[in-house]
């Protein structure tokens, strides 16, 4: 039974875990690490944890169950920090973006049987802007948390039974569950999330390269710009970790995206512009 659960990075997703964990009925200790001492006693505060870490090796060692929260090159450093550290009593889980390298890393350093266990997840839920101070205990509630686990692994009895029970958590914090394979993750989160932010990003500093300083804007601009340009505030320091370990998806969407915005440029004065409002009209129906 997890009684103590460490979780390092006390951003949104950090801290949300925390105070959604709280909020399901975990009466465990939960830790916190943050490399800003600001973010974690903010977590603090909020009671998403009961203390902060100062040594996090220390606290992962102490813990039955660590998430990592923190950017996706931080977590592939922390998955190295700490394959020597736990044991296969352990189990080590993560909330990033992009599971094509944790996977994989995964597969070479955990997951078996005197090894940690590694449960790779992702929830589907998170906002335009980052920060402790914007956890929310119910972000999870309806969301979908993915999990690119791999049957084929053979983890500790110790570890396995950990994996279940902080699938349950899971569930237990409002959201469904999925598993998907890591190639085909990366793949349907390229068209699904990160293409929707990478747009959102190139037309809002489009607008502030053409129009940015027009005195007009804030009474022209409307509900669609606003919805538009919402992931325009996203930061970069996730988005770049993203890009770097989903490159290839990505650049394919965007591709796809460019061939469209042409179609409809080309066709503006045809038919085919109508065919493209009857297909978009389809998959928002159906979505």
């Amino acid at each position: 039974m997890i009684d103590r659960i460490a979780i390092f990075g006390m951003g949104l997703l950090g801290t949300s875990t925390g105070l959604a964990l709280r909020t399901a009925g975990f009466k465990g200790t939960i830790v916190g690490w943050n490399r800003s001492p600001q973010g974690a006693e903010t977590a603090l505060k909020m009671g998403a944890i009961d203390s902060i870490a100062s040594d996090a090796l220390q606290a992962a060692q102490q813990s039955q169950v660590v998430v990592l929260a923190t950017p996706i090159f931080n977590i592939l450093d922390w998955m190295e920090k700490l394959a020597p550290v736990l044991g296969p009593e352990d189990l080590l889980t993560d909330v990033g973006s992009t599971k094509g390298e944790i996977t994989a890393k995964a597969t070479a350093l955990y997951n078996r049987p005197d090894r940690a266990g590694f449960l790779p997840g992702h929830p589907m839920a998170g906002k335009e802007r980052g920060g402790a101070d914007l956890g929310d205990a119910k972000l999870f509630e309806g969301a979908v948390w993915l999990f690119t686990d791999v049957p084929a692994w053979e983890r500790s009895s110790a570890s396995e039974a950990l994996a279940k029970e902080w699938r349950e958590w899971v569930l237990k914090m409002g959201s469904r569950t999925r598993d998907l394979d890591a190639a085909r993750h990366d793949e349907m989160v390229a068209w699904v999330s990160h293409l929707p932010q990478y747009l959102s990003t190139s037309l809002s500093a489009l607008l502030q390269d053409e129009i940015g300083d027009a005195p007009e804007l804030k009474d022209v601009g409307g509900r669609a710009l606003r919805e538009m340009t919402r992931l325009g505030s996203s930061p970069y320091s996730m988005w770049r970790d993203i890009a770097l370990t989903n490159t290839k998806a990505i650049e394919l969407s965007l591709q796809k995206l460019e061939q469209r915005i042409a179609h409809l440029r080309e066709n503006l004065r045809t038919p085919g512009l109508r065919e493209e409002f009857e297909i978009a009209n389809r998959f928002r129906k159906d979505a």
